[in-house]
């Protein structure tokens, strides 16, 4: 989007497909310091019967912000973002980001825009990952 005039309610950012591998959810734990062993360790997963080690939650935060700042630019500021957590999502699987605006308000000073956001993991075991989830960006006038 060029042009903040463009933006209407029912725009969609481009999908953000990612694959969560253990070695980039190593370097997230390294990165925040968060080595929760249900994170990178297969015997400690294990011994709790899960399958995988668990992507951290906070993961998703940070893929649906740079799925925004990706479709809007550097001048686009994330004001706010909530989400709720719906499954676990386990190393080596694949997700999707969809973000949908759902209001835009313009004031003197900048474009807010609301947006609905989901985050779902694709493949043979599909289910919801994160939703409900929204962000409010503002985009300078």
């Amino acid at each position: 989007m060029t042009s903040d005039a463009a933006f209407q309610v029912g725009d969609r950012a481009p999908e953000l497909v990612r694959t969560i591998d253990l070695p980039d959810m190593i370097a997230y734990a390294g990165a925040t310091w968060d080595w929760y062993r249900l994170h990178y360790d297969q015997e400690f997963v294990t011994s709790k019967q899960l399958p995988a080690p668990v992507v951290d939650g906070q993961v998703f935060g940070a893929l649906l912000v740079e799925q925004i700042q990706d479709w809007l630019g550097p001048r686009a500021f994330v004001r706010r973002i909530e989400f709720r957590f719906k499954n676990l999502v386990f190393a080596g699987e694949t997700i999707s980001c969809a973000a949908t605006v759902t209001d835009v308000t313009r004031t003197r000073d900048a474009v807010l825009l609301t947006l609905e956001c989901q985050v779902d993991v694709v493949g043979d075991k599909r289910r919801v990952a994160v939703g409900p989830a929204s962000a409010v960006v503002a985009l300078p006038a």
